[in-house]
């Protein structure tokens, strides 16, 4: 027998806690495409509605929230700049929170994972894969518009400074940025605070009031998230 939902809790707009009868609580997001998964995960029903179950172990996001995040700044018609948005795990849960109204453009170099990312979009239509490169940003600057969101999960040694050429072309001031840090992408010999406190200080610089650091781990080891505030 499936295990019963005892109660589903509204974290921030569009991303929920669903608790079991055996005392699990879970994060999901609101299915936008009713009785289709992107990577396998638990589709859950509730009172009429069906939630996708969120791991924190596939998505840097979801860990962030799970340790602790104090504000998601994607909401419903949010439009997103999404840095190495790979087979779209992570894109598929911001998909449900945006709506039709909203929409993400989905940056990522490696053919593989896009074909995969494209198979999503297919379902989701507020995603738009893009086979292009973070670090040349004039090379999709035919998006035309800004964005209300900047986000990258780019495993680069010059992550930070990537966010703040795309910040520059396409986010609006005032706009949100969301960058999941790896240490180890940057310098093995290093410890990970010392990068940490360096690539803060980097995107400080750059404009951003970085307003939450959060360590990943358990969920992604070596890693930091920080959501900021561009100033421009």
């Amino acid at each position: 027998m499936p295990i019963e939902v005892i109660s589903v809790e509204e974290a921030f707009p569009g991303i929920y806690y669903i608790e079991f009868e055996d005392g699990r609580k879970v994060l999901a997001t609101k299915n936008l495409v009713p009785g289709h998964t992107v990577y396998d995960e638990k589709l859950v029903r509730y009172q009429g509605a069906e939630y996708r179950v969120w791991s924190p172990y596939r998505s840097k996001l979801a860990a962030a929230i799970m340790n602790g995040l104090k504000e998601v700044p994607i909401k419903e018609g949010s439009r997103i700049l999404y840095l190495g948005i790979a087979s779209g795990t992570t894109a598929s849960h911001m998909s449900d929170i945006i709506g039709p109204r909203g929409i993400i453009y989905g940056i990522e170099f490696a053919p593989r994972p896009l074909r995969d990312l494209v198979k999503v979009a297919e379902k989701r239509k507020n995603i738009i894969p893009l086979l292009k490169d973070a670090r040349l940003p004039q090379e999709y600057a035919y998006i035309g518009e800004s964005v209300d969101v900047l986000y990258a999960d780019l495993a680069q040694p010059f992550q930070a400074e990537i966010f703040i050429k795309n910040a520059k072309m396409f986010l609006k001031r005032g706009g949100a940025g969301l960058i999941a840090i790896k240490a180890r992408s940057i310098d093995v010999t290093r410890p990970p605070e010392e990068i940490f406190e360096e690539q803060k200080k980097i995107l400080e610089e750059g404009g951003f009031e970085v307003v939450e650091g959060i360590r990943l781990d358990p969920y992604a080891r070596d890693h930091i998230m920080f959501r900021m505030i561009f100033r421009g």
